[in-house]
């Protein structure tokens, strides 16, 4: 469980990059207790990679490791890696090539098309290699980012009333930066996806409680944010 470290460091620190090195560190142990292959023969794809702190750690791990994203805000420490420059709702993937592990994390909830990603997504994996997809679901804790709790208002009010009572100033605007996802409706859209398997399903900063998934409306509200291990089948 590592919630509480990232609460602890993000009320100190805010998101610094320490704090994604713990989200970082903590879903790879967690994928190697999945007995997921990562080492110097795993090719990884780091995909909307931000500042590339997920690749980093996995690098260490001796992977070879791409990255991909909008735009180009890699650590300087990676200016020399591999980058993709693309926008995940509307640039073909063909570009990117294919790997033996694919990370998204934190990335579903900013596409306006996410169905439209996850259509394309099985063309940059290998047979038989997995994905690793996370994202902050709508109704957790922090589904409205830097507007929660307000977003339980909904997409429209919740801002607003943020903007009045709080008055500071926030990156993300509801259907511009960031789009309503729920767990129960993308596991249904995965399922029906020709090619991939869904493996398994957490609550990715308390995986020991991953009975929560199972539970359809309690999984909504108690997910502070969904991790899936999908495999091309």
């Amino acid at each position: 469980m590592v919630i509480h470290r990232l609460i602890a460091r993000h009320i100190k620190h805010g998101d610094d990059p320490e704090f994604y090195r713990l989200q970082a560190t903590d879903a790879i142990d967690w994928l190697l207790a999945q007995r997921i292959p990562i080492g110097q023969e795993t090719t990884v794809l780091d995909l909307g990679c931000g500042h590339g702190i997920f690749g980093l750690e996995l690098s260490r791990h001796h992977c070879p490791v791409s990255f991909a994203d909008q735009t180009n805000h890699l650590l300087p420490e990676l200016r020399s890696k591999p980058f993709f420059t693309i926008n995940l709702d509307h640039d073909p993937f063909d570009s990117l090539g294919s790997y033996d592990l694919v990370i998204c994390s934190n990335v579903l909830e900013h596409l306006s098309q996410p169905t439209r990603f996850l259509e394309n997504i099985r063309s940059i994996l290998k047979p038989k290699s997995h994905l690793y997809l996370s994202w902050t679901n709508w109704l957790s804790p922090w589904g409205g980012h830097d507007f929660s709790p307000f977003h339980y208002l909904g997409p429209k009010l919740g801002p607003q009333v943020f903007d009045k009572i709080i008055r500071k100033k926030r990156i993300h605007q509801p259907f511009q930066t960031l789009y309503p996802t729920y767990i129960g409706r993308l596991l249904k859209q995965i399922a029906a996806l020709e090619g991939l398997q869904s493996i398994k399903t957490i609550p990715r900063y308390y995986t020991e409680f991953a009975f929560l998934m199972k539970i359809p409306l309690l999984r909504e509200f108690t997910a502070w944010n969904c991790a899936m291990l999908i495999q091309r089948t």
